[in-house]
């Protein structure tokens, strides 16, 4: 494996520092000099954007912070690709799948070469513009509704079991242990270009929850809210994982993983107790 180099120590960022056993930087990024700056002190060859806003709870707290979210999630990439040119690395920019309408009934899953059309949501916009400057010159991997067997507060499971109310859509999602073995993958492989780094299929967020009420010591009861009640701005969507598999990475039904999931989960929240 190459030297690898992580910019951002946030949720994402500890994820695949701790998998790749690579090198974080913390520093600030005001400008391309700071980032050529680390690429030197650590002698990376690959450099890996982990940096982004997702807003303080949820995405709709970008919208109330648009200064911050256009300057983390997309003025930095441009400085990351720009360090890229002069110094020669390879470039990995961590995006998402929440970039689409989808309509269930005429849509299939989404393939990385359909364009983004969702902009109702500032989060989704910011996405967005720094995709179309990245193109095909970095490795861009796209992660949608990070789930986790670890607990966190940005977990979807940690979400659900706070909310106890659940919309009942199939919605593509990335189980982050299988996650961060395909940036893995796509890096070894020297991909580039835009890959869905989702598992396959669709989940419903109440199969996630009767798993975890199957093997929880406490059970909880939790209510289906109609979509239309939801009364927020969502992209619901499946993405297809079709590029990702055709580069060889095996790719787990997401529904196959839930107990697996589910079962480190309550052993890693009973160990903190």
């Amino acid at each position: 494996m190459k030297n690898i180099l992580i910019f951002g120590n946030g949720y994402i960022g500890q994820k695949l520092q701790t998998h790749l056993n690579c090198e974080v930087s913390n520093k600030r990024i005001l400008q391309t000099q700071d980032i050529i700056d680390e690429i030197n002190k650590y002698k990376a060859d690959v450099i890996v954007n982990c940096i982004g806003y997702t807003g303080d709870g949820n995405v709709d707290g970008c919208d109330k912070q648009v200064n911050k979210t256009i300057v983390l999630n997309t003025f930095l990439p441009i400085l990351f690709l720009e360090a890229k040119y002069r110094t020669g690395v390879k470039l990995v920019h961590i995006s998402s799948g929440c970039m689409y309408e989808y309509d269930y009934e005429k849509d299939k899953p989404v393939k990385e070469n359909k364009k983004p059309d969702y902009f109702k949501l500032y989060y989704s916009r910011s996405k967005i513009y720094a995709e179309r400057v990245l193109g095909n010159d970095a490795l861009i991997v796209r992660i949608r509704i990070p789930l986790d067997d670890k607990p966190n507060q940005k977990n979807i499971l940690d979400k659900l079991i706070k909310y106890r109310k659940v919309i009942d859509v199939s919605n593509s999602v990335t189980y982050l242990p299988d996650f961060v073995k395909m940036v893995e993958h796509l890096i070894k492989k020297n991909a580039k270009g835009i890959y869905n780094t989702v598992n396959e299929g669709g989940l419903r967020y109440k199969d996630l929850l009767d798993t975890y009420n199957k093997y929880a010591y406490k059970p909880i009861d939790y209510e289906i809210l109609p979509l239309e009640n939801l009364k927020l701005n969502r992209t619901n969507l499946i993405m297809s994982t079709k590029k990702l598999q055709n580069t060889g990475f095996k790719v787990r039904p997401i529904n196959e993983v839930l107990e697996e999931c589910v079962k480190n989960y309550l052993s890693q929240a009973e160990q903190a107790l």
